[in-house]
């Protein structure tokens, strides 16, 4: 089968972003022997953008995969692969965001990545683990200092374009007013049962692209919720138009003008997902999926603690 051809995005920063995106992160992280032939399958069928993090701990099978693929002569050379990672809460302290990102780029083996993300709008005391987080672990991210890094970042060619992961309009407002360079991209949960209609109208009028992780629910055992695969709206229009449910909650994405985030190690599910550019919703099925009940999937709860100066939900994601 020929590898599809994905459509591409331009960022406020120049650069293009192909409009669909395949995630590297999930819970447990498979071994490096069942990843690495992944996502190789996944650059086989097409993906060319793919997401990770320093936290994930996919940074290394995905850079081993990338070369295998050149050595394969699957890609030509670095540049036709769009790599986004992340900056992890605990190096999202000013001084040490720069050696975080050359860290991450030793990881994967690349000598860049096209875009480098602040993972939450979180600091934790370096050293901290897990997810239980004491006294004292959780601070106030230092905005502007944090942002000058990624700036630092951008400027040492180190990171094509540089954004934000998790923020909420508030968050991305106190970046804005003292960035020199402007976040190209904002990343967060969206999917056709959390709009993030708010946010996506803000970005847009600012000209920051929006992309979609968990764009199907990800309705692990972990966290998530099977809001999005179970729903009968999208049930009801998939059985109509001859497409899967995943098919239509990503194509809705696409339409609303973001990148979903796909993830799916399984080769037959890659292929379906790469399947959404060629074809449209309906207008009455967009209303339809309008009148879907709005739940977010994960709420962040190992930041809202009695520890933590999140005493809500609400100071989290606003």
């Amino acid at each position: 089968m020929e590898a599809k051809t994905i459509p591409e995005v331009v960022l406020n920063s120049g650069h293009k972003i192909p409009n669909l995106g395949f995630g590297t992160g999930t819970v447990p992280l498979p071994p490096p022997d069942v990843l690495i032939p992944a996502f190789i399958e996944a650059i086989k069928v097409g993906y060319r953008h793919f997401d990770t993090a320093a936290y994930y701990g996919s940074e290394g099978p995905l850079g081993e995969a990338i070369a295998q693929a050149l050595d394969q002569g699957l890609i030509k050379n670095r540049s036709e692969l769009f790599i986004t990672t992340k900056l992890w809460c605990t190096e999202a302290h000013p001084g040490l965001v720069l050696p975080a990102l050359k860290s991450s780029l030793q990881t994967l083996g690349l000598e860049y990545v096209d875009l480098y993300l602040i993972h939450f709008p979180v600091r934790l005391r370096q050293g901290s683990k897990g997810i239980n987080y004491a006294k004292g672990d959780i601070l106030p991210l230092d905005m502007k200092g944090t942002w000058e890094d990624m700036e630092q970042c951008s400027k040492l060619g180190l990171a094509k374009s540089i954004g934000l992961s998790n923020f909420g309009v508030k968050k991305i407002s106190q970046i804005l007013e003292n960035a020199v360079i402007p976040p190209a991209l904002v990343q967060v949960e969206m999917n056709a049962a959390w709009k993030q209609e708010n946010l996506r109208k803000f970005c847009k009028e600012r000209g920051i692209h929006v992309t979609a992780w968990s764009p199907l629910g990800a309705n692990g055992a972990v966290w998530g919720s099977l809001a999005v695969m179970d729903s009968p709206i999208l049930k009801d229009i998939a059985l109509k138009s001859g497409k899967s449910v995943a098919q239509v909650a990503l194509r809705w994405i696409i339409e609303e003008g973001a990148t979903p985030i796909v993830k799916s190690f399984n080769s037959e599910r890659m292929r379906k997902n790469l399947q959404i550019f060629d074809w449209e919703l309906s207008e009455s099925d967009s209303e339809k999926i309008k009148q879907i009940p709005q739940h977010r999937g994960f709420n962040g709860e190992r930041f809202v603690t009695e520890f933590s100066h999140f005493k809500t939900f609400e100071d989290l994601w606003e």
